[in-house]
């Protein structure tokens, strides 16, 4: 039975679990939900429920996707969560008495690796899930519209969990798509594009008291691009850097990782020739230098789009729930469903979820019990109205 503090047990049991990446990966969590959702249905055991499809995706050697699928009655897009069920690295500086997969209880938030991004908001949806269930087992029929849960495995990586969600066919640019990533309370449903750049340069060395010798044109340029009205700006990151034997000698050889965070209208496109003309400038400004790159990732930005229904109806649940105005705004890093709304050109996909994404990947992680309860509520109740009641037949 799914009681207020289903997810909040729920999420603790997940926390325990180390699904870290790289480091366990997410063999076992994907076993522990598997075999959760089977025991409810067990347990419920309603011919109502012998249509609930659960699908196994091996994307990678023993990391699998899991969908759980309760069919609808009509061909309305599914409402459909996905939650990765990988974290990152369980890593140190955490609090002597706090440990990564303790799953510690203190003044009403759960500590661990995982517990905001996403243990919690993966709970939550499960949660809706078992909910669902146990109201098809309870009315003896299935929905007007359909409803799966996606557990996706390498969201911490390279995403390529998503993507063959996508390849699959168990998503595409009809459905209705929720990730539960942590939004501090709002409804977030744009992303800035990820371009990710390796950049190497050749040329001469030079001594550390004539650094001019060397040339980089990249960050300046970013300064000059325009603003987006909600994204902001576009942003640049050096975030690894390999050369050099000596620190008094600018080195002759040097390679670099760049992470870009574009809003429209800088796109790849834009930030491919930006670098082409750094790398022109670099080697015209030292004689020798000869610089190459690789552009090793490419996700498009995504901008809201006012007309979703599913918006509208989770504007509407998260409000009647909290009895708040609940901000919409948007996502500062990149989701999920933000691949599936680039590679789709699916508009109703969008995240909200417990915790706040500030506190994710850092020591001593937590979400807070309040937040878990109140995302839990949402969530059925947004399966609830989007299922069963008014709102099922809203952008059909």
């Amino acid at each position: 039975m799914v009681d207020e503090d289903f997810a909040w047990r729920l999420a603790q049991e997940l926390v325990r679990i180390d699904s870290s990446d790289p480091g366990a990966y997410e063999d076992e969590i994907e076993r522990f939900i598997k075999r959760l959702i089977e025991q409810q249905l067990a347990q419920l055991d309603s011919s109502a429920l012998d249509a609930v499809q659960i699908e196994e995706l091996e994307v990678l050697p023993g990391r699998r996707n899991l969908k759980v699928t309760v069919p609808g009655q009509s061909d309305e897009p599914r409402l459909i969560y996905i939650c990765h069920m990988d974290t990152v690295t369980l890593g140190d500086g955490w609090d002597a008495d706090i440990e990564p997969l303790g799953a510690v209880v203190r003044d009403d938030k759960l500590y661990g690796r995982g517990a905001c991004d996403m243990k919690g908001g993966l709970a939550c949806a499960i949660a809706a899930l078992v909910h669902t269930l146990e109201r098809v087992a309870a009315d003896g029929a299935l929905p007007r519209r359909g409803f799966s849960l996606i557990c996706s495995v390498d969201e911490e990586d390279f995403m390529r969990g998503s993507e063959a969600a996508i390849d699959a066919g168990w998503v595409g640019s009809r459905e209705w798509v929720l990730d539960t990533e942590p939004t501090d309370g709002q409804i977030q449903v744009a992303h800035k594009g990820r371009t990710w750049f390796e950049i190497e340069m050749a040329g001469v060395t030079a001594h550390a008291s004539q650094p001019w010798k060397g040339v980089c044109s990249l960050r300046r340029t970013f300064a000059t691009l325009p603003l987006h009205e909600e994204l902001g700006p576009s942003t640049i990151t050096f975030g690894q850097i390999e050369g050099g034997y000596r620190p008094y000698v600018v080195p002759d050889h040097a390679k670099v990782w760049v992470d870009m965070r574009l809003t429209p209208p800088t796109d790849t496109a834009a930030a491919t020739r930006m670098v082409e003309q750094a790398i022109v400038a670099a080697e015209a400004a030292v004689p020798g230098c000869h610089g190459s790159y690789t552009v090793t990732g490419d996700r498009p930005a995504i901008e809201r789009d006012p007309a979703s229904p599913l918006l509208a109806a989770l504007k509407c649940t998260a409000d009647d729930v909290t009895g708040t105005d609940t901000t919409v705004g948007f996502f500062t890093g990149y989701t999920d469903t933000a691949v599936i709304a680039g590679k789709t050109g699916n508009r109703n996909c969008m995240s909200y979820g417990p915790g706040s994404l500030a506190l994710a990947h850092k020591p001593n992680e937590y979400v807070p019990h309040a937040d878990i309860v109140r995302c839990q509520q949402v969530l059925i109740a947004l399966a609830d109205n989007t299922l069963w009641g008014a709102d099922s037949q809203v952008g059909a």
